[in-house]
């Protein structure tokens, strides 16, 4: 019976979680490392998306988070700290796999926002106005505009303007991206191999093509200057 109302309380708080997922993820790290001051690195940001996009249930990275932190305390020296999210990879797949049996399904919910619908079409407008100080991203500015302007309308299905901005967000990354340079590309995984590297025993061969997808992506949209559109960032 305890297990049965554990799966119906973590199925119940997905929900409203859903689009908290970088913040929750953000303050469990800072929490479990002890200082608020931390900031998290591009390479956090993107090995954390690719969780979120892998499905990866926020509570299985909570708690792989906090798993990782108590094993290092156990073990750490003095003058070592925990300087990436990367460090809790192996401990957020463990708990991912625990879960796997309770999870709940990724398909349409009925749940309350955890913004404002104000606070969404500011956002939608923000970016809109941020995409058209780009030369050649007009048409993906007057769709944003467009979602902007249906913002009321959009507000009751949260999901569905997830899978409209996804798309016009690959759309932006396939424009970019046919603008690069060789030396742009070369660059850009030499900054992600520097990184990644005291990591990647840490990860298995999948889960590291996906963080390294995501990683240059995010990066190819922040060297042109335009905004991630996931409802993930309305923070």
């Amino acid at each position: 019976m305890a297990a049965k109302s554990q799966e119906i309380s973590e199925e119940s708080a997905w929900p409203s979680n859903y689009f908290n997922y970088f913040t929750e993820v953000e303050e469990r790290f800072q929490k479990a490392r002890g200082t608020s001051l931390f900031l998290m690195s591009p390479l956090d940001w993107a090995l954390v998306e690719s969780w979120k996009n892998a499905g990866v249930p926020l509570e299985a990275v909570l708690r792989g988070i906090d798993a990782a932190f108590e094993k290092w305390r156990t073990k750490k020296k003095r003058g070592q700290n925990v300087n990436s999210v990367a460090y809790c990879a192996q401990a957020v797949m463990l708990e991912a796999q625990a879960m796997a049996g309770v999870a709940p399904a990724r398909g349409h919910k009925e749940s309350s926002a955890p913004f404002e619908l104000e606070s969404l079409g500011s956002y939608l407008a923000s970016n809109a106005e941020q995409i058209r100080k780009q030369n050649g991203f007009e048409e993906i500015a007057a769709a944003v505009d467009g979602l902007a302007s249906q913002a009321a309308s959009l507000f009751g299905d949260l999901e569905d303007l997830e899978r409209r901005l996804t798309t016009l967000e690959e759309k932006m990354i396939a424009l970019v991206r046919s603008r690069q340079t060789d030396d742009d590309v070369v660059r850009a995984r030499r900054e992600l191999d520097e990184q990644l590297r005291p990591y990647r025993g840490k990860m298995t061969a999948p889960q590291i093509a996906l963080l390294e997808k995501q990683y240059l992506e995010r990066q190819l949209l922040e060297s042109a200057g335009l905004p991630r559109l996931s409802l993930f960032y309305l923070r």
